[in-house]
């Protein structure tokens, strides 16, 4: 584990581009998350586009661009934390438009301390337990075959660059062409009435959502598109047939998925993350155990870690501005601390389930949102007991504790990646974990303008960006305090995740190469049909290419057009919204929308299958 261990690691170019990755993948997860309710970790193509930035100077080494990607995939894991909960605060009328300011303290400080609350954890899990870390092995291996002392990599590695630039290229263009001249709706969908049964599908034309489920592979990918099956193949016909439904059959299908359906993943969502924590309770007790231990030999600091007395130092000077956050929105200090001590408990407990998670199914599959939805309901509950159901300030004071707990826990599982892959190159994990201060800092400062160039363009809880996780949060926890939770679904959502767990658990006593991950089948239970089937497409690409060509140089090159495909989608509906947010005019970009449709072959459809062919034989050719 000491590959160019003499190597310099931080240095002015490093943090620079680190700073500007930082912002500009936050930028782009933001995007995707707010659009598709799933993100994925972008530590491989920042290490691409890192090495083909450091060529360009003398002395660039693996170990310097290892700190850049560290830093990178800090703004994008940052990036989910936001978006998956403080939405929810413009969603519910708390705000009014975005606080940059706000967003900016909320995230910086769910950030470090997530941070934080990893650094004793590396030990038990990297070192000791030798968790797989599937993402920080290949972002490994990817720098290791960009830094071969052969000089035909010097090729390899600026082709893999333009691989990312030409895929970015194509997903943009598909983007502009879509949001900014209206050429083609977002997606083909529909509804057949049957008897009074009524059954819904559709499918969401964007490359991105097909590069999600090639990264995230056919498993977990099948385990998504089953869960929205649930909702739309069986659930909403049977609630049809006994209930019955007004007006066209595909409003009617969306009107029914959004009050009722959708709390079944609510309820899986809850079993999913209590069994998280269940699961882990023996790897949290190490870890408390360890950073006893590490505490009293931290004057050696053999591990080379943050030592924990400075991490504990920065932990409490982070407690009085948390406690101060809760104060400005309930106006008692101590409900501000009792809500300080639980987002600390839940921060370390989730940040471990995180760290955990992301040793054993990757940073893109790390079950963000079931814990914080688990959050959510538990202090929703405790401030209604506090405050009572009449309180107006309840339901946004629960999702600033679930806010600060899902940064914590985001950047938890992203830090454990990147510290694996210093591990096998033999960088310092203290190093390592600057860098990701310097992440979180830089994205911290970026994504409240993201939010608002979005809001603006969009309109965040539209159909065009409907915001699901953050919609889930504010459901939550409006529901605790106004009674309106549908109980019946989240129960019965709540006896189909103990199923699935129990299958999932039988499954791994055989040694099954096939799980079913509960959370993974909550977010495609929650999610609308036609954001799950193109991540099933991709999964079933991923599935393919990889049986046909069983060569690692091939599948990277997958993962890289993956990679610009969802980064040039992301950053053209940003630049898309851009002038619509200086301009404040909505109909800024003009309209093309005369091209003829005939069902479901329009434009949009041709060219969205015209990609789907490109990605595949582009993973299958040498």
């Amino acid at each position: 584990m000491n590959f160019e261990h003499k190597k310099t690691e931080i240095t002015l170019k490093a943090i620079i581009l680190g700073i500007l990755l930082s912002a500009i993948l936050a930028a782009a997860n933001a995007y995707l998350g707010l659009f598709a309710g799933m993100t994925v970790s972008a530590s491989i193509p920042a290490a691409v586009i890192s090495m083909g930035v450091l060529r360009l100077f003398k002395n660039s080494n693996i170990l310097e661009n290892n700190i850049v990607q560290t830093a990178a995939s800090a703004g994008e894991s940052l990036a989910a934390g936001v978006i998956f909960t403080i939405p929810a605060l413009v969603l519910m009328g708390y705000w009014e438009s975005f606080d940059y300011f706000e967003i900016a303290k909320i995230s910086a400080i769910g950030g470090l301390i997530g941070i934080l609350f990893t650094v004793p954890l590396r030990q038990v899990l990297i070192v000791r337990a030798k968790l797989l870390y599937p993402e920080g092995i290949a972002t490994a291996e990817v720098l290791k075959a960009g830094h071969s002392n052969d000089d035909s990599k010097d090729g390899e590695s600026m082709s893999s660059l333009k691989t990312i630039g030409i895929s970015s290229l194509i997903g943009s263009l598909m983007k502009l062409g879509q949001s900014g001249f209206s050429l083609w709706g977002s997606a083909i969908e529909g509804a057949k009435n049957f008897n009074n049964i009524i059954f819904g599908f559709g499918c969401d034309l964007s490359p991105a959502l097909v590069s999600v489920g090639y990264i995230v592979g056919i498993n977990i990918s099948t385990v998504v598109f089953s869960g929205g099956l649930i909702s739309w193949l069986f659930a909403i016909p049977i609630y049809t047939s006994i209930n019955g439904f007004e007006g066209n059959p595909f409003d009617a299908a969306m009107n029914i998925w959004n009050s009722k359906i959708r709390y079944l993943g609510v309820g899986t969502m809850v079993v999913g993350g209590i069994w998280s924590l269940i699961k882990l309770a023996k790897p949290l007790i190490d870890g408390i155990k360890t950073s006893f231990e590490n505490l009293n030999n931290s004057s050696n600091n053999k591990s080379k870690d943050l030592p924990i007395n400075v991490v504990l130092i920065l932990l409490l000077s982070l407690f009085p501005p948390v406690i101060l956050l809760y104060f400005n929105i309930l106006d008692s200090l101590g409900i501000a601390i009792i809500l300080s001590l639980i987002m600390m408990v839940f921060g370390f407990l989730f940040s471990a389930v995180a760290s955990y998670m992301a040793g054993v199914v990757g940073s893109s599959n790390n079950p963000i949102s079931g814990v914080t939805i688990a959050t959510i309901l538990f202090t929703s509950l405790l401030l209604l007991g506090l405050l009572g159901k009449n309180s107006p300030n309840g339901p946004a004071a629960a999702i600033l504790v679930g806010a600060v707990v899902c940064c914590a826990a985001a950047i938890g599982g992203d830090n454990m990646q990147d510290l694996k892959t210093g591990y096998i190159l033999g960088a310092t994990p203290l190093k390592q974990q600057i860098m990701q201060v310097i992440g979180v800092l830089s994205s911290s400062l970026v994504l409240g303008l993201v939010l608002d160039v979005l809001h603006s363009a969009y309109t965040i809880g539209s159909p065009e960006m409907s915001a699901p996780q953050a919609t889930l949060m504010k459901s939550v926890s409006e529901g605790v305090f106004l009674g309106n939770l549908p109980m019946e679904m989240l129960i019965i959502g709540s006896i189909i995740g103990i199923i699935i767990i129990m299958i999932d658990v039988s499954l791994e006593k055989r040694n099954s190469s096939f799980r079913i991950p509960v959370l993974a089948a909550a977010v495609g239970i929650y999610l609308p049909i036609q954001l799950t089937l193109p991540v099933f497409i991709g999964g079933v690409i991923s599935y393919f290419s990889i049986k046909k060509m069983n060569d690692k140089l091939l599948q990277r090159r997958g993962l890289l057009l993956a990679s610009g495909l969802i980064t040039g989608e992301a950053l053209m509906g940003i630049l898309i919204a851009l002038p619509i947010f200086i301009s404040g005019e909505k109909n800024w970009w003009p309209s093309y929308n005369n091209f003829p449709e005939f069902g479901i072959i329009n434009l949009g459809s041709i060219l969205f299958l015209s990609i789907l062919f490109w990605f595949y034989n582009s993973t299958i050719k040498k």
